[in-house]
Formats: structure tokens, sequence, C-alpha cells
């Protein structure tokens, strides 16, 4: 069964001028062009294009999401990590439903009985709020470093925001290559990779060995930072984790 573009379009909200900006960069091209010069699409495409729409709420763009799509990454893991991550988000959205709910019913009981606002329950203030205490753990540790790192995100213009977005996204996939092809963490293209990660975060801060490895124990221990990286590739945050650890040793004071 075929549809074609004006079906697609309908079917997934994505305007006809997208999919043909899809087709023209090889991202999304149709099962076949009629004689009419009308596109075509096959099932096979329309789980292709759910994919494509799945990384772009993952803020990939669309040269990561053809890399991703191109390679030998695992893309069921893709899907179903990202699965687990909106049924992460739903357990909590639904929590914070019912804090708030609960919040607004102690207010109102509080001023019916004694004129007075009063929560019987502090800490049901606070159910249902993310935490990130490996991010507050390098706040910590290295406060001077965490200023000069977020000064320096914030004098970005939002085009080199999203170039420098971009270069991160592209080099994560070329880890989760690394990763899926076997490569060890020791192997010297890896270390040439995690020399190009370092000299990354050196446009913000310079890390020592301790703080270098530091910040690789966050992408592991930090449950955010971990599902995005493993999001690519399942593993991948330790991997990366493993290869900032040999990098340091060898090449840090």
């Amino acid at each position: 069964m075929a549809w074609s573009i004006a079906d697609v379009a309908r079917m997934s909200g994505v305007t006809s001028r997208t999919l043909r900006h899809y087709d023209e960069i090889g991202l999304l091209p149709p099962a076949w062009i009629g004689s009419n010069g009308h596109r075509n699409y096959e099932e096979a495409d329309l789980l292709r294009l759910q994919q494509i729409l799945l990384m772009r709420e993952l803020d990939l763009g669309l040269r990561e999401i053809r890399a991703v799509l191109d390679s030998q990454v695992d893309q069921v893991a893709v899907l179903r990590e990202h699965h687990r991550r909106l049924l992460r988000e739903h357990d909590r959205l639904e929590t914070l439903v019912r804090t708030v709910e609960r919040t607004i019913a102690e207010l109102e009981e509080g001023k019916d009985n004694n004129d007075m606002e009063k929560i019987n329950r502090p800490e049901n203030l606070f159910e249902g709020f993310e935490h990130s205490p490996a991010e507050a753990e390098v706040r910590e540790r290295w406060p001077k470093a965490w200023e000069e790192s977020r000064q320096a995100i914030e004098t970005m213009t939002a085009e080199d925001q999203e170039q420098w977005q971009r270069e991160v996204t592209a080099q994560v996939i070329r880890f989760a290559e690394f990763m899926v092809a076997g490569t060890p963490v020791v192997d010297p293209a890896v270390q040439v990779e995690v020399g190009a990660h370092h000299q990354g975060i050196c446009r913000f801060w310079t890390p020592n060995a301790v703080a270098y490895k530091g910040l690789g124990r966050t992408y592991v221990d930090d449950p955010q930072i971990r599902a995005n990286y493993d999001k690519i590739a399942d593993g991948l945050a330790v991997y990366l984790r493993d290869a900032m650890v040999v990098y340091a040793d060898a090449r840090l004071s």
C-alpha cells in the first residue's frame, strides 16, 4: 500500500514542503515517483518519518538524524529508550498534578478552618519535582568552572548555540558508532575523539584530570544526562565515561 505526499502530510502533520525538503537532502526519499511526478510513500517510509519526528523531539538536527538512521546504531533501542523516557515523564507529570491538587485542597481546608493557610505535610509540596544531584555536585566542587561555563554559554548567540549543539550531537553519534562496533575505549581512534571532546569542554572551562573524570561520572550518575546519551545507544554514557577516564589518566594532570 502506498500513500501520496498529501496523505502523509495529513496523517503526520508535516507539511508537503517539509517532506519535499526531506527528499531533497536524502533524509526521507519516497518509495517511488509516479509518471505524473507525484511522490508516493510506503509503510517503511512512514516508520522512518516517525523516527525522524521522534528524534526532532529530542532536539537532534537533520544531519545528525540522518547519521543515526543510516548508521548501524540500533534504531529499535533508540525508540525503546525514547518510549521509556516518555513513560517516566508521564509518571512525573501525574505526580506533579497530584501534588498541586493536594496543595490546593490543603490550602482551601486551612482557610475554611482557621481563615489561615496551612500545609499539613510540607514535604508534599516538592513531590514530583526533578532534581539533579550529580549536577549539584559539579556546581559545588568546581564553582568557578561552573560559573565560567554558564557565562560562556549565555554570551553565545542563538546561531552559535545551535551550531555548538549540532557539533556535540555529531560527536555523540561518532562515539555511539565506536561503541556499537565494539571498539575498546583505549583504541587510539576513540582517544582522538575524546581529545576533541576535551577541547570542546575547554571552550568553556579547562578541567584537570580529576575534574574531567568527575564530569564523566555525571554522564552516568545523573539520570537525565544518562538518558540523553543512552537514547542514542544503550550503554553510551558508561562507554563515554570510561573513555574519558583513560584519556584523563594518560593526558591530563
